[in-house]
């Protein structure tokens, strides 16, 4: 199959160029100012991009799909039209399903729904220790050989430090990297929100920066005294990012992701007690969302990701304390991301998919990131010059909790191409 585009503004690696890409037989064959038909142009489509930018899809290494066990909040197959409505080719997703994705069973089982679904493509993380229980260490070895590319107990920390270097030592024997939720249970002690003056305001429960900070640095040490790689999970603190500037000036092998509710939303949202905004870690203040932005400016930040959590409506519409945390966020980032960051001239589009696509693939040696010539055709269509107003009753997921509601943005996702097939027009 044959895929020309025409007329678009190529996003690459520090730069944007007006120029034609023809896709062939999943790769991109072809880029150049002026690409003519090729001769025997039966069966080869072609996509008019003029006045849209052409970008490498979005590799989103941190969701939940949820399947299998919660498909009442989210399955594999709307996960994914979710995500390539987003300008996503790629997700990984997380563990925390029922039962736990901590053996090969469960790992090839997602692989081979995500082949039935047919739309993105999806990489298991497997978990760190059995049954995200914190103690004995999962089956690594054979997750990996059946497709897990990291591993992880994401909605929880490995309270135990020994456990967790074990961890760290046996995942980088399998080239795999330990993907890191900072959080000291003990310590956050029933918060649910941050914990500061909005918190008190509200008579809700505050979790503190300290209690994500802890674990941070508790990694960062392990992976300095071993040598070892290491990933941390969405940053949302000032001090969290000063500590993981200062490891990798040091040469620590630390890498760190945060999402767009951390550069963005501040704890204000919380007074209205709107359950759309719960989400762990927490939302912070001022002081945070700068420091966030800061570490992605000077590269101290690598990658942005979603977390993408999708709730069914019963566990939004019950009390603050009793919410389930999470946001449904894989359809609005490219647009939350390109308005907050680019649009606002803190960082270029180059800059952006270097955060989205390009640094996802490298941490986690994926295929994809790029576009250039011989690379394979996984890229999206945008318009940057479209504005809508984010709905979430209207999103694809299942999950309609977004605390972004009523927000104007830009940047609509036109097409999705994965391994050169269009799975998403707009």
């Amino acid at each position: 199959m044959k895929l020309l585009i025409k007329n678009g503004t190529l996003v690459l690696k520090d730069k944007e160029i007006k120029a034609d890409l023809l896709v062939e037989d999943g790769k991109i064959a072809q880029i150049a100012e002026k690409i003519s038909l090729p001769a025997s142009s039966a069966g080869c489509e072609v996509i008019d991009a003029k006045g849209k930018h052409i970008i490498a899809g979005i590799i989103d290494m941190h969701v939940h799909l949820r399947e299998p066990g919660f498909e009442g909040k989210e399955d594999i197959a709307s996960g994914c039209r979710a995500a390539v409505a987003g300008g996503a080719t790629q997700v990984c997703c997380m563990p925390n399903t029922n039962p736990v994705c901590d053996n090969a069973v469960v790992v090839s089982y997602i692989k081979n729904r995500a082949k039935e679904v047919d739309l993105c493509k999806v990489n298991p993380i497997g978990a760190i220790t059995r049954g995200q229980n914190g103690e004995g260490l999962a089956d690594i070895g054979k997750m990996k050989a059946a497709g897990a590319v990291a591993i992880s107990d994401d909605g929880k920390s490995v309270s135990n430090s020994y456990i967790m270097r074990l961890a760290m030592e046996y995942a980088n024997d399998f080239n795999l990297k330990c993907l890191c939720h900072c959080e000291d249970i003990n310590l956050v002690n029933g918060g649910v929100v941050n914990e500061g003056y909005n918190s008190t305001l509200c008579g809700l429960k505050g979790s503190p920066r300290a209690a994500e900070d802890i674990m941070i640095a508790r990694d960062v040490s392990l992976a300095e005294s071993l040598n070892i790689p290491v990933h941390i999970c969405h940053v949302s603190t000032y001090s969290g990012v000063e500590i993981i500037k200062s490891a990798k000036q040091r040469g620590v092998k630390v890498t760190a992701e945060t999402c767009p509710h951390y550069f963005i939303l501040t704890d204000d949202i919380i007074t209205g007690y709107n359950t759309n905004t719960k989400v762990n870690p927490p939302v912070r203040e001022a002081r945070d969302v700068d420091a966030i932005i800061n570490g992605l400016k000077d590269g101290t930040i690598d990658c942005i990701v979603t977390d993408h959590a999708p709730h069914s409506l019963k566990d939004k519409q019950v009390e603050y304390n009793l919410a389930a945390f999470g946001i449904s966020g894989i359809e609005t980032s490219f647009a939350l991301s390109y308005t907050y960051l680019v649009k606002s001239g803190k960082m270029t589009l180059p800059q952006l998919m270097q955060k989205m696509s390009a640094a996802p693939a490298e941490i986690l040696g994926l295929e994809g990131g790029a576009l250039a010539e011989g690379a394979v055709a996984d890229l999206a269509v945008v318009d940057l010059s479209k504005k809508y107003v984010i709905d979430g009753n209207k999103f694809i997921s299942k999950g309609k909790n977004t605390p972004f509601n009523g927000y104007e943005v830009y940047g609509a996702v036109e097409y999705t191409i994965v391994d050169g097939k269009i799975k998403y027009k707009a």
